[in-house]
């Protein structure tokens, strides 16, 4: 492993201690040394950092300024260690970040969502994806959360989920209706149906038994949307499983 592959490892896990989880500007890195590797090169410049960032066709400004804010931060570690690697000065790479607005689902929009996992080719696929969407709408947890949510997060005799490695790793505890409790123990017990010997330790699994996955869940909920008729009302408010939480 090359001197930057190794630094970059330890910006990472110096980050990630502090809360945060970088998927995202990892993947981005990797691919940055990789090019630097083939270049020939062990020193970061402005130049190079440039240069890389505006590689993709077509790109979007925002995404050219996700890839430079990701070098940006890497680089700013490294200049403190080593002097030679240099900082791209903020304001190179323009693009503006546009938050999408909240979609905000009325009782009817919900209603029709759930009705419309009855059309999905399987019993498990239809329980898990009605559950998924009830649980989004009635907890405020966030896609992943509720992805990542294992059996044993649940319990049925308190009432309670408890939501673990959240935003900033934090976990958190969410008291549940009554109905939502009778509505995943009946959930589960489906799920054990099918099931008997778990393939995985999650909550909500897949046609296969396993983890479900965040884009094949966006693809059915795309679909389900379709189906129940639901329609963006602006360029930047479509409906997305996100904001359920709402």
């Amino acid at each position: 492993m090359s001197p930057l592959h190794e630094a970059l490892t330890d910006y990472l896990t110096l980050r990630r201690t502090l809360g945060f989880k970088l998927a995202r500007d990892a993947k981005l890195l990797v691919q940055f040394l990789t090019w630097l590797d083939d270049q020939g090169k062990d020193t970061i410049t402005v130049n190079d950092a440039l240069t890389w960032v505006r590689l993709p066709d077509g790109a979007s400004p925002s995404w050219l300024r996700m890839r430079m804010r990701a070098v940006r931060g890497f680089a700013s570690y490294l200049h403190t260690i080593n002097p030679a690697h240099e900082v791209a000065p903020l304001g190179l790479v323009f693009g503006r970040v546009r938050r999408a607005v909240p979609y905000l689902y009325s009782d009817a929009d919900i209603t029709a969502l759930m009705a419309q996992t009855e059309d999905l080719k399987t019993p498990v696929r239809q329980a898990t994806i009605r559950t998924l969407i009830g649980l989004l709408a009635v907890t405020g947890m966030r896609l992943g959360e509720v992805i990542n949510l294992d059996n044993d997060d649940f319990d049925p005799n308190a009432g309670l989920l408890m939501v673990r490695n959240a935003k900033f790793n934090k976990q958190r505890q969410i008291p549940l209706h009554p109905s939502t409790a009778t509505a995943l123990l009946a959930y589960r017990r489906l799920r054990d149906q099918h099931f008997p010997l778990p393939i995985s330790s999650a909550l909500l699994v897949s046609t296969a038994g396993t983890r479900l996955l965040n884009y094949n869940v966006g693809q059915t909920f795309a679909k389900l949307v379709r189906h129940a008729g639901l329609t963006p009302r602006s360029p930047a408010c479509r409906p997305r499983p996100h904001d359920l939480r709402h």
